[in-house]
């Protein structure tokens, strides 16, 4: 017979704790979104591709004979292209942005609610730069409280600022939506829990919704 207690296993609680179930939910969402950006590339980018070497191919073998033809072919492939590589920028944004590690939060959040068609006010005056991971949280944590504030037609206000060693968001809309943030956000609240911070959210119908964390910056 074992002797250890009905409670335990291998010395630690059956019962998970709250961080734990947070880290557990993040990683079974990042698995999703892996597989996801895979499918992206393999039934996306690299089908375009397939079809841009074939296109070229063709070009090449109709160049003496029918060289307006080949030429059609060749704008059509350069259009492909550009094509393909707004593909590759879209996939590469959902992974970290590119604009989020040259220039920071304020800019990033900026050029993907412009993206989104998602107006909104971005207050991070004089906001430092952090490590990766953290602005990378942040950056995500606010995008998809923006996008919820989309859904619900609401006009949100953006807030990043450095205070009590924390760095600190918050996601306020005007109110102009009776409908409620949907489930979603507790994949924000999972981010900012399993980097050590709090996740608060205050919403009352007709009077809008408030999202704000704060998290630890050690």
């Amino acid at each position: 017979m074992s002797d250890k207690s009905a409670g335990m296993r291998d010395g630690e609680p059956l019962i998970e704790s709250p961080l734990r179930a947070s880290r557990a939910r993040l990683l079974a969402r990042s698995d999703a979104e892996r597989r996801t950006i895979e499918r992206s590339i393999h039934d996306g980018i690299q089908q375009d591709l397939v079809a841009l070497a074939v296109k070229l191919e063709l070009a090449r073998r109709l160049a003496d004979s029918e060289p307006a033809t080949a030429k059609s072919l060749l704008d059509e492939a350069g259009d492909d292209v550009r094509e393909a590589l707004e593909g590759v920028r879209a996939l590469a944004d959902k992974i970290y942005p590119s604009i989020l590690a040259s220039r920071g939060l304020a800019e990033a959040l900026r050029g993907m609610a412009a993206a989104a068609g998602i107006s909104i006010r971005i207050e991070a005056e004089g906001l430092d730069r952090h490590p990766p991971d953290l602005e990378g949280a942040v950056y995500f944590c606010c995008r998809e409280a923006l996008e919820s504030a989309a859904v619900r037609r609401a006009r949100p206000t953006v807030r990043i600022w450095q205070e009590d060693d924390a760095l600190r968001f918050e996601v306020a809309d005007d109110g102009s939506s009776s409908d409620p943030p949907g489930s979603d956000l507790s994949h924000v609240r999972d981010r900012v829990e399993t980097l050590g911070g709090q996740l608060r959210i205050v919403s009352e119908p007709g009077g809008g919704t408030r999202i704000s964390a704060a998290i630890p910056l050690s």
